[in-house]
């Protein structure tokens, strides 16, 4: 099952004030994208929903899949701005890597039609905007990676595992649950998001078994 229903992308849509044509355009493009598919909606069809002319997508958008980028390049700015001051606090790295944890999960479940409608469509796409989108989001794994690597180096984290391992664990999981989760289920995204992070903040503890010496590898 897939995560978002049309009635639950029209409860995620928000109307753009009077005049503000870009964000009129994201927020049809993001319903159509999520109800319909990326492929199967037209220019058309967003500037007709978004109530602007051809010429206004053109002016802020080059193209459908520079629309489709741009939405998830502008959430993914803000989780890797969240999720670097997060990193950079004052507090134990155990308690920063959970709360780097706690953050994409809250991030997502704030944006879920979004990043839903960027987890279905990614692989349709293969350009320069494309390929700018997975050098940033790649910028964030890394960031999570050090982390996870910091938190090895303080032991509190098992080291017997990859950062990149314990890294692309967590966020795959977390990327896929709109593969199989479902609104009308008895969780809420919420909380199999905060599950998740249960699940990875126990799964990754060191222990006397999985904290050899030597400083752990970053994978």
């Amino acid at each position: 099952m897939t995560v978002v229903t049309e009635a639950a992308v029209t409860t995620e849509r928000r109307r753009a004030p009077r005049g503000s044509a870009r964000q009129s355009i994201v927020a049809a493009a993001t319903e159509l994208f999520a109800r319909r598919g990326y492929e199967a909606t037209s220019v058309q069809e967003i500037v007709a929903a978004a109530e602007v002319t051809k010429g206004a997508l053109y002016h802020w958008f080059g193209s459908k899949s520079e629309l489709l980028t741009s939405i998830y390049r502008e959430l993914l700015a803000e989780q890797t701005r969240r999720l670097a001051e997060i990193a950079a606090g004052d507090g134990p790295v155990g308690e920063r890597l959970r709360a780097a944890a706690l953050d994409v999960v809250e991030h997502t479940a704030e944006h879920l039609a979004e990043l839903t409608v960027w987890a279905r469509s990614a692989h349709l796409l293969d350009d320069e905007h494309a390929e700018a989108t997975r050098r940033e989001r790649r910028r964030y794994h890394d960031l999570f990676r050090d982390l996870v690597h910091e938190a090895q180096l303080a032991g509190v984290v098992r080291a017997d595992v990859s950062a990149t391992v314990v890294t692309h664990t967590f966020l795959s999981a977390l990327g896929n649950i709109h593969t199989w989760f479902h609104p009308d289920g008895p969780l809420t995204f919420t909380e199999v998001g905060h599950q998740l992070v249960a699940l990875f903040v126990d799964g990754v503890r060191a222990t006397a078994e999985s904290a050899p010496s030597g400083d752990p590898a970053r994978g």
